[in-house]
């Protein structure tokens, strides 16, 4: 697989399940902008590497601002340096350096068809079926993105998810490419809710990694709770990488969709339309099952809860 990622603290959970699984093979890592600046999120994904002990896995920068829109990150919600309370270094100097064909050369790598696993906005992904579409369809033999919403508002300001709101030209381009896609989006990731409670846990952890993505997320209970939204804080990205984790996690049905292009406040809403192009969306989500398999990245102590709870 490859994951192409823009974090973000959720981002970071994300990447720690997919670092810490023995069932997936991970090629290579784009990041792009988003939920912080290029040069942030790239810091921040060499950071979660570092501290997971996964040097090994190749790194690679992507573009920095959308297609054809002015960049917008998410400070509100993940901090200035996009990962809350948690400490990281400088970022180093090529950090901040955009490259539009960072997902293709990564492809080009690739012997055989991988699956590739969007957590931000698609800007990377249209840049590449942009310049080589023939590539990507013959590398990309799935794509399975954190994106969209159906019925579930992004905010009180908008309809659309963030990373579709942050790029939606690009994430049109990528629908009507029909790439066999599937939108994972907020209707079902919004099921993935930590308590506080259970982010203070393993804020307090003895393993350095476990705390360092606590120390993260309390500012992400934090920012749930002055927005009104709920008690705890929703982990969106990690239920895109759990269904290859645990195949068969979501429920999955075809849409017909479309992309709002328009300004306002239905600016990228993923919209269903008769005339729309025909894609897989996740509809429902074994949560359960999502939260054992966060024991990957929580530890033994999570796995007790869970289990303690009834869950398996």
């Amino acid at each position: 697989m490859v994951i192409d990622t823009d974090p973000g603290i959720d981002d970071l959970v994300a990447l720690a399940l997919a670092v810490t699984s023995p069932h997936l093979e991970i090629v290579a890592i784009t990041t792009t902008y988003g939920n912080a600046t290029l040069e942030s999120t790239t810091r921040n994904t060499r950071e979660l590497l570092r501290l997971a002990d996964r040097g090994d896995v190749p790194l690679y920068r992507g573009c920095d601002r959308p297609l054809v829109r002015d960049l917008v990150t998410a400070p509100e919600t993940h901090g200035i340096t996009g990962v809350g309370y948690a400490t990281v270094p400088a970022p180093a100097p090529t950090d901040g350096l955009p490259n539009h064909r960072a997902l293709l050369q990564v492809l080009a790598q690739c012997r055989e068809p991988i699956v590739l696993v969007t957590l931000g906005p698609l800007t990377n992904l249209a840049w590449a079926l942009r310049q080589d579409s023939d590539l990507v369809r013959l590398r990309i033999a799935r794509h399975i993105g954190m994106f969209g919403s159906l019925a579930e508002r992004g905010s009180i300001h908008r309809w659309a998810d963030f990373n579709t709101w942050c790029d939606p030209e690009a994430a049109d381009l990528v629908l009507r490419a029909g790439i066999n896609t599937v939108m994972v989006g907020l209707d079902v990731t919004r099921r993935m809710v930590m308590r506080p409670d259970e982010v203070q846990s393993i804020a307090s952890s003895r393993d350095p990694v476990v705390r360092w993505l606590g120390e993260a997320l309390q500012y992400y209970v934090e920012s749930h709770a002055r927005r009104g939204r709920l008690d705890g804080c929703a982990l969106n990205d990690v239920v895109a990488v759990g269904e290859l984790v645990s195949p068969g996690l979501l429920q999955v049905a075809d849409r017909r969709l479309c992309i709002d292009l328009d300004d306002g406040e239905h600016q990228g809403h993923t919209r269903q339309h008769s005339a729309g192009r025909k894609t897989c969306v996740a509809v429902d989500v074994d949560v359960e099952h999502m939260r054992f398999l966060l024991a990957h990245v929580f530890g033994d102590d999570w796995r007790a809860q869970q289990t303690a709870g009834g869950i398996e």
